[in-house]
């Protein structure tokens, strides 16, 4: 089993910065790439960024720019550094991690981490 745990979030102002962190732990031996996802109320739950233990990195075109994934020389982690956020940054925000065995991947997920920009 893997473990996913977040920390960050937060309330901020339009224009502002926050930083999410992620971190994968147990047997991740099979884990191949680390990601962040949003949910907005009503909406479904969207890639906004992964990177996999080989550092290639993957943007979804509306933070392209702004944001930044990032694994800090641990590749079993990942920060998401946001910057200049909009109010339709607002959601709850997933870390997600994914392992492969014989082809198949498994999903884990943190308990997701609430952001909301507003002036």
């Amino acid at each position: 089993q893997v473990q996913v745990v977040e920390s960050g979030g937060g309330l901020v102002q339009p224009g502002g910065s926050l930083r999410l962190s992620c971190a994968a732990s147990g047997s991740i031996f099979k884990v191949y790439v680390l990601g962040w996802y949003r949910q907005a109320p009503g909406n479904e739950r969207n890639l906004v960024a992964s990177i996999t233990t080989g550092g290639k990195t993957t943007y979804a075109d509306s933070v392209k720019g702004r944001f930044t994934i990032s694994n800090d020389g641990n590749i079993y982690t990942a920060s998401l550094q946001m910057n200049d956020l909009k109010p339709e940054d607002t959601a709850v925000y997933y870390c997600n991690a994914k392992e492969r065995f014989w082809g198949r991947d498994s999903d884990y997920w943190g308990q997701g981490t609430q952001v909301t920009v507003s002036s």
